[in-house]
């Protein structure tokens, strides 16, 4: 069985992406930008603030997916500016400092927003049979 889950991002239909795609026990979760309900960035110029934001869109789409933040194997920060990743690392670091997934920090040349200095991907497995944690 294969589900869909939107974010309400206005990216989702322009791009015709998910939030994320559940597929039986996997979940992943889409390249996620610093987006505020009211379609503007969040934590403008701050790498931190902004890592945080993509990990709560990212702990709602696991959510709907039937998942959360615990069933995440592996993530992927995406950044514009390398040197942001030790505010970014230590945000991930409180969210998954128990969870430990596997994790690829990279640096790109820019994102769909100049604004935008992280993009977070996840994926998961639902490995246990409560489900939700």
């Amino acid at each position: 069985m294969r589900s869909l889950i939107s974010s309400g991002s206005p990216y989702e239909p322009r791009v015709g992406i998910s939030r994320a795609v559940r597929a039986g026990t996997t979940v992943s979760v889409a390249g996620t930008a610093p987006i505020g309900p009211d379609g503007r960035t969040v934590g403008q110029g701050d790498p931190g603030a902004q890592a945080r934001r993509c990990l709560e869109i990212i702990a709602a789409a696991l959510r709907d997916a039937g998942a959360s933040l615990r069933h995440v194997v592996r993530t992927r920060i995406l950044l514009t500016r390398i040197d942001d990743w030790e505010a970014v690392a230590a945000v991930h670091g409180e969210v998954f400092r128990d969870i430990r997934p596997a994790n690829t920090i990279m640096q790109v040349s820019r994102f769909i927003d100049p604004d935008w200095l992280v993009e977070i991907e996840a994926d998961a497995v639902v490995d246990d049979a409560a489900g939700v944690g």
